[in-house]
């Protein structure tokens, strides 16, 4: 094989598969990415056996090839390289890369030992609009769970109904966010699909906030996302998520409203004064203000107030300040409401004039 690539086109390419191939591995293959120089076309793909990416590459080919190259370490070299690049190998094993006077010479494996791209048996193929989908992310991510015992918590839920609405949800159960929208036409099938949070943490990064047509193609245990020219491949996990709607609460009446970017504020001032693990605010309402308020024996105490629009009785309720937070730094509107019920009850956080999207977030005992 013999190619040249420009420095910004191979580093770009390398950026986008580093959070892919596996840093510490038992299969020295995981560290490597496949470049394929063939005449139909040329790409570079790279797996964790959890998650493919495939790419296009911009080359000058000379010879065509197949080769597996550490990941890694050349990402490193082309940093500190300018100008063109030529990519060379006699053989499986060596790869020369040179740029101007600088020569390097790399051990590399076998374009054979790369694993197979999984065949995907069809279900249902969609189309979603890019910013939709990125949206709907943003919007559910924060509050799906990282290291819980129960691993489909570690995931989010793509909720497929057959009346065309889509439902993103996250959940750690202590709070849950989710985003409903309409994508149109699908197959009709109800299907519950779920994706780990760190295969859709690095989609993410595939997606633009432009209206581009994003091809969703669900196969029985993977599902696969196209977008210019990029293919995005994740496995499902197998698994019986928790029934989100029952965790929407319907008897919650007490209406507030409060401007979001005063309660933001309010609560990372009051914050900084909460226990560390727990970071417990508590919150004492009556029909006009809001005083939040934390204490900490080892620091001290702060309190702040601010103007709310409340029907309901005065109440006390105590929350974990950064799941609220959390919350409201996804949110659009100006002013967000809350809907309240018993302080020990889940409490629901909604953007005003929008039914779309929802956060129920769980009290803490005072």
């Amino acid at each position: 094989m013999k190619v040249t690539v420009e420095k910004d086109e191979l580093q770009k390419k390398l950026s986008d598969i580093q959070n892919i191939v596996e840093k510490k591995n038992t299969m020295p293959i995981l560290n490597h990415f496949l470049l394929a120089a063939e005449k139909e076309g040329a790409y570079i793909t790279a797996t964790d056996l959890e998650t493919a990416f495939k790419e296009p590459i911009k080359l000058n080919i000379a010879e065509e090839g197949r080769m597996c190259i550490p990941a890694r370490k050349l990402f490193e070299i082309v940093r500190e390289m300018d100008g063109e690049l030529i990519l060379e190998s006699a053989d499986s094993q060596w790869v020369k890369v040179k740029s101007g006077k600088s020569n390097f010479r790399m051990s590399c494996l076998s374009a054979e030992e790369f694993p197979v791209w999984p065949g995907l048996e069809t279900t249902e193929e969609m189309e979603i609009p890019s910013s939709l989908l990125l949206e709907m992310i943003d919007k559910s991510i924060y509050a799906a769970g990282e290291s819980d015992t129960r691993y489909v918590l570690n995931g989010l839920l793509f909720h497929i109904k057959p009346d065309g609405k889509l439902t993103v949800v996250g959940t750690d159960g202590h709070r849950l966010a989710l985003s409903e929208r309409s994508i149109g036409a699908t197959s009709g099938e109800e299907k519950k699909l779920i994706i780990s949070r760190k295969s859709v943490a690095e989609l993410r990064r595939f997606l633009s906030d432009e209206a581009k047509e994003l091809k969703v193609v669900v196969g029985k245990n993977h599902i696969l996302f196209k977008i210019d020219n990029i293919q995005f491949l994740t496995r499902l996990i197998e698994g019986t998520y928790p029934n989100y709607e029952q965790v929407i609460p319907t008897a919650n009446e007490k209406i507030l409203t409060v401007d979001k970017n005063l309660l933001i504020k309010s609560l990372r001032r009051v914050s900084i004064m909460s226990k560390e693990r727990s970071n417990a605010v508590k919150v004492d309402i009556d029909s006009s203000n809001m005083v939040i308020s934390a204490s900490n024996p080892d620091l001290g105490e702060a309190s702040d107030e601010i103007a709310v629009n409340y029907s309901g009785d005065v109440m006390t309720v105590a929350f974990n300040a950064r799941y609220v937070l959390d919350a409201l730094n996804v949110m659009a509107s100006e002013k967000v409401i809350l809907k309240l019920n018993e302080p020990l009850s889940p409490a629901m956080i909604m953007e005003e004039g929008g039914e779309d999207y929802k956060c129920v977030v769980m009290p803490m005992r005072l």
